[in-house]
C-alpha cells in the first residue's frame, strides 16, 4: 500500500513538473494536474495541502538532495580537500538528476510564498555555510591557499557550479561525471597549495589522456 501511495505521489509531482514548465505556475490549476496525472482531488490534497505546497516541494527535493550528500561528504570524507571534492560532484550531479525541478524553479520560484521560500533559505544558507567550513579547515590544515578569503571562495563555486542549469544538456557532448571532473580540477587548482597539489594531483586531469570528440574539439578524460 505504501508503495502505491509513493508511486501516486510521484506521478503527480512529475506530472505538475512537466504543466509548469510547459504553461507556467499560474497556467496550471489543480484540476489540470488531477487531470493529466490520472488521480482525484482527494488523491492530490492527501498529499500536497496546495499548489503552493507542491512548488514547495519541487525546490525542497533537489535543495534537500545537495544538503544531504555535502553533509555525507563532510562526515564520511577524511580531508578537507576530499570534502570539497565530493561535495563538488555531489552539486553538479543534481543538474542531471533533477533537470527538470530545477528548470520549473529558475522559471517559477518567484511565485513561492515567503514564508515557504524562507523554508528553502534556510537550505540553501546551510548548504554555503558548509561548504565555507570545508574551506575555512582546508586552509587551517595547510591544505588551501590562506590568501583567498573561504567566503569568497564559497561563493565562487556556487557561481561556477550553478551556471551548469544554464547549459547543461543530457545528450550533450560531455556526461555530467565528466563536467563535475573538469570543476573539480578547475577549483582545486584555485584552491590548494603547492604542497598540497603534489598529495592531490588526482584530482587533476589527465593531459595525456585528453579525448576529442566527433567534432574534433577537446573533451575530458575517460
Amino acid at each position: 500500500m505504501e508503495v502505491v501511495v509513493s508511486q501516486l505521489k510521484e506521478r503527480i509531482l512529475a506530472t505538475s513538473l512537466m504543466l509548469f514548465e510547459k504553461h507556467g505556475f499560474h497556467g496550471v490549476t489543480v484540476n489540470d494536474i488531477v487531470e493529466a496525472s490520472g488521480t482525484s482531488k482527494g488523491g492530490f490534497y492527501h498529499h500536497y495541502r496546495s499548489k503552493d505546497d507542491l512548488l514547495f516541494s519541487i525546490h525542497d527535493t533537489f535543495i534537500s538532495y545537495v544538503l544531504a550528500k555535502a553533509k555525507e561528504a563532510n562526515r564520511t570524507c577524511q580531508t578537507p580537500a576530499a570534502k570539497l571534492a565530493q561535495i563538488i560532484h555531489s552539486f553538479a550531479r543534481v543538474f542531471d538528476l533533477y533537470q527538470p525541478h530545477i528548470s520549473v524553479f529558475y522559471q517559477e520560484s518567484k511565485y513561492l510564498k515567503p514564508e515557504l521560500d524562507q523554508l528553502i533559505k534556510v537550505k540553501r544558507d546551510e548548504y554555503r555555510l558548509l561548504i565555507n567550513e570545508v574551506i575555512a579547515s582546508g586552509q587551517a590544515s595547510g591544505e588551501f591557499r590562506r590568501e583567498i578569503p573561504f567566503d569568497i571562495s564559497g561563493m565562487a563555486i556556487l557561481g561556477i557550479v550553478n551556471w551548469t542549469s544554464k547549459w547543461y544538456q543530457r545528450n550533450g557532448e560531455r556526461s555530467i561525471e565528466e563536467i563535475a571532473d573538469i570543476f573539480t580540477d578547475f577549483i582545486m587548482h584555485a584552491l590548494l597549495t603547492e604542497e598540497a597539489k603534489e598529495t592531490y594531483s588526482f584530482y587533476f586531469l589527465d593531459k595525456s589522456k585528453a579525448l576529442t570528440n566527433t567534432k574534433g574539439r577537446p573533451t575530458s578524460r575517460s
